[in-house]
């Protein structure tokens, strides 16, 4: 049978490494995450993009979460309830559905979090 190849997907969570001619390397991912607990949320400064795919399909993406990945799962679930819409959290990032950046802003603001709207 054959060998199912590594998308490019599934190497992100080495940080874009590859090759190591290192025997004794161990990938971490401590550029994504401050270790076993999560900054309050007043010291979370989270960045809202809006992506357009294809079909000109809006998705609203929030970025640079640091913490822990059940506390950012915790928190997409939240705001896919408060949007009232769906969504996923991969990758370190929080995908809502359709152009959702003031429902998202309004809710984040609520629950303490610094953010900011970022691109165009």
């Amino acid at each position: 049978m054959a060998q199912k190849k590594k998308s490019l997907s599934d190497l992100s969570d080495l940080g874009g490494l590859v090759y190591s001619t290192d025997p004794d390397f161990k990938p971490s991912n401590a550029h994504k995450s401050t270790g076993s607990i999560t900054p309050p949320a007043n010291q979370q400064d989270l960045r809202i993009h809006l992506v357009r795919g294809k079909g000109n399909k809006m998705t609203t993406v929030i970025r640079e979460w640091r913490g822990r990945n059940e506390d950012l799962e915790a928190l997409g679930k939240m705001l896919k309830q408060a949007c009232g819409t769906g969504g996923t959290v991969k990758d370190w990032e929080i995908l809502i559905q359709g152009d959702k950046r003031k429902e998202v802003g309004a809710k984040l603001e609520k629950e303490g979090y610094k953010y900011k709207l970022a691109g165009g």
